[in-house]
């Protein structure tokens, strides 16, 4: 009889701070194999297999719409047949999912923990024409329910009746999430192969491989399909699910960021001025204006798409940039701190984008107006490198990527400060530990360089008492606490009200920007 081994995976406590572990969302197979040990120890002690939210055996063994913990590339490899997606419906050919190449990327610029939330498998590639438009809605309510007004109720009660995106619920210890396939859910119909471009090897550069598996020999003739594209109707629904991911994040999870990618646009105007015409097309908007669905500071959209080494398996030989973006942010986080911008990081991966990006030296170009406002991958004299780290957010206070960070853990943090105090006395000495232990974490903050200002009173204040809450607050058992940052990258403070109810939910907003 064979012995097979197995690698346990060391056990990596979470903690509050912590925001590099991104959860992707998405379509992609399932290999047929069993499943690991410390998988099935994982879904069981989370109560998916006997517990209260126990799933089928069938539905256990896809892994279908339950979340499984990764912490290397080899290990989503050996759960997922990531590679087995169809181009056509009627031929044997096959190219990866997006979601698979999003994971690999991410790990591949030193991610080190994913969360896979597998919704199905992919569909074909080229479909007939008017499929993609007919199957989007499903296909966009396995990603966030919420796309189609009015959906079911969210029962945060009941992870049985999750989906997609509403597990990020269950999941505390995710700061990033990516929907991978969310742009070519909306894209237009895919576009005839471009027979004129010739059969020629891609020149990849080494590729580390998975063990589990030889690679496969590779499929040239993926570099005369389109990667997809979308027009005004697809714009328009990418938008609206995007929004609606964004409202759900906002209700329940408004200490993680979305990190997207920006659609392919057909437009020929798209290329001659981006900024301009995501801002006519209200999917930007621009300063002083009513927010786009799009402009939020918890939402990172990057651009343009990536030719790179190891995309050789994707149509027109192009992944969407979400991945990188995730990889470099959790990297970022990781080895210099969450607050401190990954804008200038070289990626020596990275061959070529679609379009290419016209980077000048003055800041009114085209191109560098983007930049604001979409994390942008662009050539520099010594390589290509990510731009610029940036939200969405036409407020100029929240556009540096790393304030959000910052205030996202710090949400984390005052959440985890009230699980433990929640059934302490809503009163002074309750109020004073709260304050101390903030006053403690933005302390550790200003050492590190993450808040601005000579001293800790310049940097931050910290208010929790009769001044912060009203009488209707103390009778109905809610603590507020008022806290004022100068973030380093920025220029204004940022005055945040924490919340948290006798239910045990913390509610972090932005009340003003002073």
């Amino acid at each position: 009889m064979p012995l097979e081994f197995e690698t346990a995976r060391a056990s990596v406590p979470a903690t509050p701070q912590r925001t590099d572990i991104a959860c992707f969302i998405g379509h992609v197979r399932r290999r047929n194999s069993p499943l690991p040990k410390q998988v099935t120890q994982d879904l069981r002690a989370a109560g998916w297999i006997d517990g209260p939210w126990r799933r089928d055996e069938t539905q256990i063994r896809s892994l279908d719409q339950l979340p499984v913990t990764v912490e290397s590339w080899e290990a989503f490899d050996r759960l997922f047949d990531w590679r087995s997606r169809p181009v056509s419906a009627a031929g044997p050919a096959t190219c990866a999912s997006y979601l698979g190449a999003a994971v690999r990327r991410f790990f591949g610029q030193g991610g080190q923990r994913a969360i896979i939330v597998r919704v199905g498998n992919p569909w074909p590639f080229m479909e007939d024409a008017g499929s993609r438009a007919a199957n989007r809605e499903a296909r966009l309510r396995r990603l966030t329910p919420d796309f189609v007004v009015p959906s079911l109720p969210f029962d945060s009660t009941d992870p049985r009746t999750w989906r997609g995106l509403q597990h990020l619920y269950g999941l505390g210890e995710a700061s990033l999430v990516c929907l991978p396939d969310l742009v070519d859910a909306c894209a237009d119909d895919p576009v005839p192969p471009d027979a004129t471009l010739p059969l020629v090897p891609v020149s990849e550069g080494f590729v580390e491989c998975s063990e589990s598996e030889a690679p496969p020999p590779e499929d040239l003739a993926l570099r005369r399909l389109h990667a997809p594209r979308c027009g005004a109707v697809g714009l328009a629904d990418w938008l609206r699910a995007l929004g609606a991911a964004r409202g759900f994040l906002l209700r329940h999870r408004r200490d993680v960021i979305l990190i997207g990618a920006l659609p392919l646009m057909a437009s020929a105007a798209a290329q001659r001025d981006p900024l301009g015409y995501l801002e006519l097309q209200n999917i930007l908007a621009a300063d002083g204006e009513d927010p786009g669905r799009a402009s939020s500071a918890f939402v990172q959209l990057a651009y343009p798409w990536l030719s790179a080494r190891g995309s050789a398996d994707l149509p027109q030989l192009l992944e969407p940039p979400d991945g990188l973006l995730a990889g470099l942010v959790a990297a970022g986080a990781l080895a210099r701190g969450t607050f401190r911008s990954v804008a200038g990081s070289l990626l020596p991966a990275v061959m070529d984008t679609e379009p290419v990006a016209s980077w000048g030296l003055t800041s009114d170009t085209p191109w560098a107006l983007l930049a604001e406002r979409i994390c942008l991958v662009a050539r520099q004299p010594d390589g290509w490198a990510l731009q610029s780290d940036v939200t969405t957010s036409p407020d100029s206070a929240w556009r540096a990527g790393g304030v959000t960070r910052m205030m996202a853990s710090l949400v984390r943090a005052a959440r985890a400060t009230g699980e433990v105090e929640l059934f302490g006395a809503n009163g002074p000495a309750l109020w004073t530990r709260v304050r101390r232990h903030l006053e403690a974490l933005l302390i550790a903050y200003w050492q590190e360089g993450g808040l601005g200002g000579a001293t800790p009173d310049e940097a931050f204040e910290v208010r929790c008492d009769r001044s912060t809450m009203t009488q209707n607050d103390l009778d109905s058992g809610r603590l507020v606490a008022r806290i004022t940052v100068l973030p380093v990258a920025a220029i204004e403070r940022i005055t945040v009200v924490l919340a948290l109810s006798a239910a045990g939910q913390l509610v972090g907003e932005v009340r003003e920007v002073a």
